[in-house]
């Protein structure tokens, strides 16, 4: 939370601004601010094409899961256990592909009807019903409460303990920073800065638009919808699993955990599993159009062709990449050495590429161009267009961190990616 309030306002606000400032996609972006930059609309641009065909690959999971559970096949996933469905459905061949080319095409439709009529239309109808969902599952989670096998009575309000309140025993210098820099790349994530989007949606908004008022809100909803995202995921997963449970994450947290979770909910856990998938999959929608815009924006503004055409080549290219992630769970499955010491798939070194090297770099060299170059009076100026006070809130705290704190921490971070810090213990 706090990095979202100083790290993560000081990259959207830097962003949003380069958008509006300049009014064309991050392709271009950089080089009008400054055309010795240009090199880094190109790495902001490819961010996102990257990240949006493996995107769709989990989405089609999402698809998967959410289809089971509405259409009552939840009892499949049961039968044969959660972990082992799980491990089957994303080895085998054709059903991946099919679910995975559904969700991409969805984005594609969306992406190509248009920022009004396509992304606008479908965040109207999506977020309210999300947001609905979100709070109606996290009051729900709230009252679970279980008999363990030893008999032992674990309620969520224990859950709700693990999950909000501090635990900083055996805090070393190395996990310290391990949790500061997984904390980073989720706000990389849940904020959408260093791919692209910021700059896209900011090129989009009036000059009358009130940008401060705008960042601010996204601030607050995304990081209320996560914190409510995790009253539903923590305190479930406690109170049936126990701090077991709780030692997974990832895919098998949403994908193997949680169906262990509804299945001991009974009658219920259809119900809510199936309100869960459902709510995944529009935060998936949602998220994953945004991807695809900044990368379609960007081939609009910079080689002048129509939507319908820019739409069409990001889906074919991404309809390859994606094909190939999918492959990577069967017929191309290989253990990928990565350079933090751990192996993975090609969805996983995808993952690494853009998460771990790519995303902070472009950070990094964002914070360079408006810290140091162009200076933080570039944004300033562009931000407090639409507003009547002549200064904003945490001006001096964007001055600070944008030439001094989020460099370092950049730098850190991308340190970290090598296991730089290992021999601190």
């Amino acid at each position: 939370m706090i990095l979202v309030l100083t790290f993560g306002y000081t990259l959207m606000t830097a962003e949003i601004s380069i958008g509006r400032k300049t009014g064309t996609g991050p392709l271009q972006a950089y080089g009008r601010i400054d055309r010795r930059f240009g090199f880094l609309g190109w790495i902001s641009t490819i961010v996102p094409l990257i990240i949006f065909p493996y995107y769709c690959v989990i989405g089609g999971w999402i698809v998967n899961y959410s289809a089971a559970y509405i259409s009552g096949g939840a009892q499949n996933i049961y039968q044969t256990g959660p972990a082992e469905y799980f491990g089957s459905f994303i080895s085998s061949e054709f059903s991946p592909l099919i679910c995975f080319f559904v969700f991409m095409a969805i984005c594609a439709v969306i992406v190509l009807l248009g920022i009004e009529k396509g992304i606008e239309k479908a965040s109207k109808i999506m977020m309210p019903i999300l947001f609905v969902l979100i709070i109606f599952i996290a009051i729900y989670s709230l009252t679970l409460s279980h008999t363990a096998e030893d008999g032992t009575v674990r309620s969520a309000l224990d859950g709700l303990k693990i999950y909000l309140i501090p635990d900083f025993s055996g805090m070393t210098v190395a996990k310290f920073i391990s949790i500061l820099l997984d904390a980073v790349g989720q706000m990389f994530y849940s904020l959408s800065v260093a791919m692209g989007i910021m700059i896209t949606y900011g090129s989009y908004a009036r000059k009358d638009s009130n940008l401060v008022t705008s960042i601010n809100r996204i601030e607050l909803f995304d990081t209320g919808v996560a914190l409510l995202a995790g009253l539903i995921v923590i305190p479930s997963v406690f109170v049936f699993q126990g701090q077991e449970g709780l030692a997974n994450s990832g895919p098998s947290l949403m994908f193997v955990s949680l169906p262990t979770v509804f299945e001991q909910m009974g009658i219920w856990g259809h119900i809510v599993g199936a309100l869960f998938f459902v709510l995944v999959f529009f935060a998936a929608i949602t998220s994953a159009i945004s991807l695809m815009e900044a990368v379609t924006a960007s081939i609009i503004d910079k080689f002048h062709l129509r939507r319908p055409v820019a739409t069409a080549i990001c889906f074919v290219f991404s309809l390859v990449v994606g094909t190939i992630v999918c492959f990577g769970y069967n017929i191309l499955k290989c253990d990928i050495p990565l350079p933090n010491g751990t192996t993975g798939q090609i969805l996983d070194l995808l993952d690494y590429v853009t998460n771990n090297l790519m995303l902070p770099i472009v950070a990094f060299l964002t914070c360079v161009l408006i810290g140091w170059v162009v200076k933080p009076k570039t944004v300033l100026d562009e931000i407090k267009i639409g507003q009547e006070k002549k200064t904003i809130a945490r001006e001096k705290l964007f001055v600070v961190m944008i030439k001094f704190v989020s460099p370092i921490l950049l730098v850190v971070l991308l340190l970290q990616a090598f296991n730089v810090f290992s021999f601190l213990g």
